[in-house]
């Protein structure tokens, strides 16, 4: 009987702070900024740390391990726990100098902390110039732009569609055998106790299509362990047919390719792929 030696659900006290490193690339309008960016709590959010270097290297930014020499410092932060709400102010508190020294740095906080307190966290942190919710990170070119024009900005609607699922996250930091792919989003549990529900939005999936195509791609990278991630992935809903992804129609391509090759794209545990893992709700 096959056995899964699944990670633990417990956030990683070893990467909580950990700076994100990106490759260098050369960005469509040819201006290169540096990427400051700190992440706290699960998988889900180093994840989603992937998925903002995806969007900003597109716009030419490239990532620093050392805040001070940062045009943009973010933190992506966690609700969950109260220590890691205060972990995130305290941090703040270190950035506030070299703030006084650069009046142009922009410093933003992203996901379930900044969801929770919304336009709160702007007044309460005079430092803080964007506020960005885990569904908008698409629109953070668009949020920092409006920083630089000398205003703050926010953004935290949640969302009934967002997946990310035509994104192709940026693996850092990575040991190049295990990776995280996220297959779903939000919770529609509602426990009584949690406030997941209300940073991380209703439930909804990945295009199926999509989450075999990433899986593959890490296959032919040399990666050999997959974990699923999601808040809730035992409430993945699969649908039969190519879904359309948050932006553009069908599922990228993948509707006709699936058609050609199913056999390459269907998942196994046989030799040669590796091991298929998949964890219980990661937060």
């Amino acid at each position: 009987m096959l056995e899964l030696d699944l990670p633990s659900k417990q956030h990683d006290e070893n990467r909580q702070g950990e700076a994100l490193i990106l490759e260098k690339k050369q960005g469509k309008n040819g201006v290169e900024r540096k990427l400051y960016i700190e992440s706290y709590g699960c998988a889900m959010n180093f994840s989603d740390s992937e998925i903002v270097a995806s969007i900003l290297s597109e716009e030419g930014f490239t990532t620093t391990s050392e805040y001070e020499e940062a045009d943009v410092i973010f933190i992506n932060t966690c609700s969950i726990r109260e220590n890691a709400e205060t972990r995130v102010r305290n941090r703040l508190k270190q950035f506030k100098a070299i703030k006084r020294q650069n009046k142009d740095l922009v410093i933003g906080v992203l996901g379930c902390m900044a969801e929770r307190l919304k336009s709160k966290f702007l007044e309460e942190e005079k430092l803080v110039d964007v506020v960005v919710g885990p569904d908008a990170y698409r629109d953070l070119p668009n949020l920092i732009a409006q920083v630089n024009s000398g205003q703050k900005a926010i953004n935290v609607l949640l969302s009934r569609e967002e997946t990310y699922a035509d994104l192709s996250p940026i693996r850092l930091n990575s040991n190049g055998i295990s990776a995280y792919v996220s297959i779903m989003r939000g919770c529609d549990n509602m426990c009584s106790f949690c406030v997941v529900p209300f940073t991380r939005g209703r439930e909804r999936s990945r295009d199926a299509y999509s989450i075999v195509k990433e899986v593959q791609d890490l296959y032919n990278e040399g990666y050999k362990e997959v974990t699923l991630l999601g808040q809730n992935v035992d409430s993945y809903k699969w649908s039969p047919h190519p879904r359309s992804f948050s932006k553009g129609k069908g599922s990228a391509g993948l509707e006709s390719e699936q058609q050609n090759n199913n056999a390459n794209n269907s998942l196994s545990f046989g030799e040669g792929w590796g091991e298929l893992l998949s964890t219980s709700p990661i937060f």
